[in-house]
């Protein structure tokens, strides 16, 4: 049994996968929804799947990059929940379990950060997801040359690029943002390479600053 968490954006998202491998999402796109939503979300999956957090064998995070507020609220509930339990905790690339979601082809995953920059990560996909780039904060005008007729992107912030860069690109919807994504990245045979193994008093999340924001604009 799996549960997963995906809140690096304003989407709130928690998938528990059964023994059987059937999924189960709560899921809001409601801004700010987080702190209020994110236990409430688990309460009702853990009732209506009759599961305790003790018969879990892994828990998936989505750590970043992405909202400072939406990565920290899921680690400090992962460590409420989990500490000192032997439940296995993986730490997994957000823009990798968006890429995930985004099917064949060459993905762009972005998501919206401060002033005039998205978090961005190029995969392909051919059978199995693999990064084609690093994991970057890159200005929008830095964004957009990168983009081709044909390829995908998926992510938030998109609506800030320029939208004849947008053209012949394959825009997909944020309702495929989901913890699902976690669980079929790394239920797949590339998967694991986007998760590392942690440990609930070890678990961090990977938010960019605002200094650090300022100082990519030097």
């Amino acid at each position: 049994m799996i549960l997963a968490f995906e809140t690096a954006t304003n989407i709130c998202s928690v998938s528990f996968q059964d023994e059987e491998g059937n999924v189960f999402e709560k899921r809001t796109e409601r801004k700010g929804s987080h702190s209020e939503l994110l236990f409430l979300f688990v309460r009702d999956l853990m009732n209506e799947q009759n599961f305790k957090i003790s018969d879990l064998d892994a828990v998936l995070v989505s750590t970043g990059p992405g909202s400072y507020t939406g990565l920290r609220i899921a680690a400090s509930a992962v460590k409420g929940m989990l500490f000192g339990s032997d439940i296995d905790i993986y730490a997994g690339n957000t823009l990798a379990g968006f890429a995930q979601s985004a099917g064949e082809g060459t993905v762009h995953a972005v998501i919206n950060a401060r002033r005039k920059h998205l978090y961005h990560q190029k995969f392909e996909v051919t059978g199995e997801l693999t990064a084609a780039s690093g994991s970057e904060i890159l200005e929008l005008t830095e964004i957009e040359p990168m983009l081709n007729p044909g390829e995908k992107i998926i992510g938030t912030g998109i609506d800030r690029l320029n939208k004849d860069k947008l053209e012949g690109l394959e825009v997909q919807e944020t309702t495929n943002i989901s913890a699902n994504a976690l669980l079929a990245l790394f239920n797949s045979s590339s998967g694991k390479q986007f998760f590392k193994k942690t440990t609930a008093e070890e678990l961090e999340s990977n938010y960019l600053s605002s200094s650090q924001v300022n100082n990519t604009s030097v």
